[in-house]
């Protein structure tokens, strides 16, 4: 190994341990170190660098940014809140103009939405609109993509009115076994067809999200899934989030930022009473996906949930249960509950927001969910 490798070698393990270590870094080297310090160093006590001045946090902010991928800024700024105590400097509109925005962050503001001052709210609400924009370009388009092929899909006919909407690459395969090798010929006995466009209704589609403190980010995600499904013209979206109240937010879902902040994380559960206001809700059970995302600790009446859930299938909604909708991997979930729905024969698992489009698409076409990757399966 050369010098240069050598020294590369030693600058990286200076920063690494920082501390002692890290003496005779220089320039940028020691302006990164100090930055890892102020958060790393002290065992995470509020004394070892950041302090409570939130100019001193927002100087700290535009450091890590200058220094650190967006991704590792991202991971510094949910340490910082959670192990020096910050939360409480989100609500200075200096720190929320220096922040990097997440999900997680959205999560934290949604959480201080009642105490927020006025002069905070609207660099909040800022803040949160960069994140749902960011989603909205990341998700909508192929959700809309998949939620109108499977609606297009699901309304095929066998009873064509016309040669113009004859499905011909489906109805050649559906007929194979009607070719008649010594003349060349295909005898169609069954013809598949497009059904005709339809501008009504199609589906109904009923969000019920807990807002719980543990689903902060599947509240996000929900909220701009529900505003892009209620964009789209053939289905009918209603969007529920609930604790131990319930509240009806489908009127803002033209703007998921006003469905946000119509929110209230944290609190207690109760699953069995969002269920039955949800039920109110339905008008055409045989053509309507419901999906109550929740973790299912209810702390409700679980014997009524349980019958509300296995009434709603017998009379044909198509019931999900969606443990998190978030990129955070296996969730923490009720697995006595999940076991208790899954033996009437009502899936839940995790998903992730990438994999919500293929989600509807299946639910929409009644297909099975078994090649939709999953974060984790609930049993």
């Amino acid at each position: 190994m050369g010098e240069p490798e050598r020294d590369e070698r030693a600058r990286r393990w200076r920063l690494v341990l920082g501390g002692a270590a890290a003496g005779g870094l220089e320039g940028a080297d020691a302006r990164m170190d100090a930055a890892l310090a102020a958060l790393y160093d002290g065992g995470g006590e509020r004394g070892a660098g950041l302090g409570g001045s939130a100019p001193r946090v927002a100087r700290w902010l535009g450091d890590i940014r200058e220094f650190f991928p967006s991704t590792v800024v991202q991971v510094m700024q949910q340490d910082a809140i959670e192990r020096l105590d910050l939360t409480r400097l989100l609500l200075e509109p200096e720190m929320l103009e220096a922040v990097e925005p997440d999900v997680h962050l959205v999560g934290t503001l949604l959480s201080l939405n009642r105490l927020m001052p006025d002069r905070a709210r609207e660099s909040a609400r800022a803040v949160v609109r960069r994140v749902v924009a960011q989603l909205e370009a990341r998700l909508a388009r192929r959700t809309r993509a998949a939620v109108t092929g499977a609606l297009d899909r699901s309304a095929r006919t066998h009873r064509p009115r016309r040669p113009a909407d004859i499905d011909w690459h489906r109805t050649i395969r559906a007929n194979l076994k009607n070719y008649l090798p010594d003349r060349g010929t295909l005898v169609p006995s069954r013809l598949v067809g497009y059904g005709r466009r339809r501008q009504a209704v199609q589906r109904e589609v009923v969000l019920c999200v807990d807002q719980s403190g543990s689903m902060a980010a599947s509240v996000v995600y929900s909220s701009v899934f529900g505003a892009v499904l209620a964009s789209m013209r053939s289905l009918r979206t209603s969007l529920v989030v609930f604790d131990t109240a319930v509240v009806d937010l489908t009127e803002q879902l033209t703007d998921p930022v006003d469905v946000l902040f119509g929110t209230q994380l944290g609190g207690g559960t109760d699953i069995n009473r969002a269920i039955a206001y949800c039920q109110g809700l339905i008008t055409r059970p045989a053509d309507t996906i419901f999906l109550l995302i929740s973790d299912l600790y209810e702390g409700g009446v679980r014997e009524e949930m349980l019958r509300r859930v296995a009434a709603m299938t017998a009379a044909g909604v198509q019931v999900i249960v969606l443990l998190a909708l978030s990129d955070e991997g296996t969730p923490q979930y009720d697995h006595d509950n999940a076991a208790a729905l899954a033996a009437m024969g009502v899936p839940a698992f995790a998903c992730t927001p990438d994999a919500f489009p293929d989600l509807m698409a299946a639910a929409i076409e009644r297909r099975s969910y078994d090649q939709i990757p999953m974060a984790s399966r609930g049993s």
